[in-house]
């Protein structure tokens, strides 16, 4: 690698907050993102490579799967197959006429011509590659003023002080020391009425059928969870130019 180049390399590096160190292997459990890597040079090869083996992305690790030096070639684009469909290009091409290929067979082929890039693009890769957790949000909170046990179960009187309860929710009874049961809600009774829903400010009676452990001065959690609407990374068979401005 020619000196000029091989100092902006040491710079790159430097500011991407990525030390060179040699390859790793993923953690159990980890996802990986099997690329291929192409370079304008053997050291370019090398430092990218060094970069790549360093960099830790959320949940996942990088393995490069093949790496060379020129533009990619259909070679290269067979070799994608085998891993992620993904390809890294460093300060080269890629033949026009290997587009439609590239399309058919949904490979992704990124081109770059400043490292910092790569670092950048592959932590949002990184972040999209694991699906996200459900969200879990408390919709109505309740306390226990009296409990009445009956044969299959226990009857809570209960004061509603946040949001609402509603027949067929989520929740979960907390003690003192935290969640203690937790079942969907069957029944409602405001002034001995069956409801189905029961707002902030309100007496109401929960039927919990199968557990009799409920205190006074125990809470009730209505709950609801859901996926957050998140886009996972997938290659899109196309060849994308991330270049510095």
């Amino acid at each position: 690698m020619p000196h000029k180049k091989r100092v902006q390399f040491q710079k790159d590096l430097t500011q991407s907050g990525v030390l060179p160190i040699g390859f790793g292997t993923a953690d159990e459990g980890k996802r990986i993102l099997a690329v291929v890597l192409k370079c304008d040079s053997q050291g370019s090869v090398e430092a990218v490579s060094t970069l790549l083996s360093k960099l830790k992305l959320d949940d996942a690790d990088i393995k490069i799967i093949h790496a060379g030096v020129g533009a990619v070639s259909k070679q290269d684009l067979l070799m994608a197959l085998t891993g992620s469909k993904l390809v890294l290009g460093f300060e080269v091409g890629v033949a026009p006429r290997l587009e439609q290929w590239i399309r058919d067979k949904g490979v992704e082929v990124r081109l770059y011509n400043v490292i910092y890039k790569i670092v950048e693009d592959l932590k949002e890769i990184g972040k999209n590659l694991v699906p996200p957790e459900p969200e879990e949000t408390v919709t109505g909170k309740c306390k226990v003023i009296a409990v009445f046990k009956t044969d299959k179960g226990a009857i809570l009187g209960c004061q509603v002080e946040e949001g609402a309860l509603q027949v067929g929710k989520n929740f979960r009874i907390v003690a003192a020391m935290g969640p203690v049961h937790s079942s969907r809600i069957e029944s409602l009774q405001v002034e001995k009425h069956p409801v189905r829903e029961a707002r902030y400010g309100q007496q109401v009676g929960v039927k919990i059928p199968g557990y009799i452990g409920a205190k006074v001065g125990d809470f009730i959690e209505c709950f609801e969870t859901a996926v957050p609407k998140k886009r996972m990374w997938s290659p899109e068979g196309r060849v994308v130019h991330l270049e510095a401005s």
